[in-house]
Parts: structure tokens; C-alpha cells; sequence
């Protein structure tokens, strides 16, 4: 009975742990936009640990997205795939659904930086159910890099 008990254990432990974590956020700084009324901005911190990844969803907002450390997997509906090391940029547009966000490693975790520009009091994201929703769309490049 003993010896079941610990398979049992051992097993849930080992499950549990072969199972990607969500994503720690961190809300940094938030401000009105008086120049701009009903709008605000919003600065958060985003930690995947190894193995995280998104859900498909939207942020209504624009946000400004900078690479500190790691590296991670983005895409928006009708963009290409791009992975991101650190000092490297992405862009999403107020009407962008995020199709892909993760990070690129199963080992190491990833760190970056997010300005949201959005309107006052809005859901920072918003799910969207993949199945309702075409993912696909016309190519758009929404790395902030210089080509």
C-alpha cells in the first residue's frame, strides 16, 4: 500500500511538473493620458518560465513589447512567426489578435516588458477562441526591428 501511495506521488509530481506554468505578470507603472482623455498606459513585467505559452487573445491596445532576457516565440493574426532575444522589439496594433505568444525554450525562462496604451479601465487582455476566429490574414511585420 505504501509502495502505491509513493508511485502515486511520484507520478502526480512528475505530471505536474511536465506541465507548462502560466505566465507571471507584473504590473509596473500606470498612468492617464491627459493629452489623450480615456486613454491610459500601462507598463508590466512578463516572466514565462520554461514551457510557457499564451492562449489566443487580444489587448484592444496598443502595446510595445521589449526583450530582457531568454527568448520568445510572437505572432499576430496575418503576421509572420518571429522569435525575439534579448534587445529585441515587437509591436501589436488595437485590433491584432495575438495568435502565438511563448517562449522558445523548455529550459530557461524569458523576461520582458510590455506598454500598453489602452483606453481607462479596459481589460488588460481579452481571450479569443481560436475555433471562431480565422488565424490567418495578409502579412503584416510587427517586429520593431530596423530592417
Amino acid at each position: 500500500m505504501k509502495n502505491s501511495r509513493n508511485l502515486l506521488l511520484f507520478t502526480a509530481l512528475v505530471a505536474g511538473s511536465a506541465m507548462a506554468q502560466d505566465a507571471q505578470v507584473t504590473p509596473l507603472m500606470s498612468r492617464d493620458l491627459p493629452e489623450s482623455p480615456g486613454k491610459e498606459a500601462l507598463m508590466i513585467s512578463v516572466v514565462y518560465p520554461p514551457g510557457a505559452k499564451d492562449p489566443v487573445h487580444r489587448h484592444h491596445a496598443h502595446a510595445f513589447l521589449y526583450v530582457l532576457e531568454g527568448s520568445i516565440v510572437m505572432q499576430v493574426k496575418g503576421g509572420k512567426e518571429v522569435t525575439l532575444k534579448p534587445g529585441q522589439s515587437f509591436y501589436e496594433g488595437r485590433d491584432d489578435i495575438h495568435t502565438v505568444g511563448r517562449n522558445a525554450s523548455d529550459t530557461q525562462p524569458a523576461k520582458f516588458i510590455v506598454v500598453l496604451v489602452k483606453d481607462k479601465g479596459a481589460p488588460v487582455l481579452e481571450p479569443v477562441n481560436p475555433t471562431t476566429v480565422s488565424l490567418s490574414g495578409s502579412p503584416n511585420d510587427h517586429s520593431g526591428e530596423r530592417h
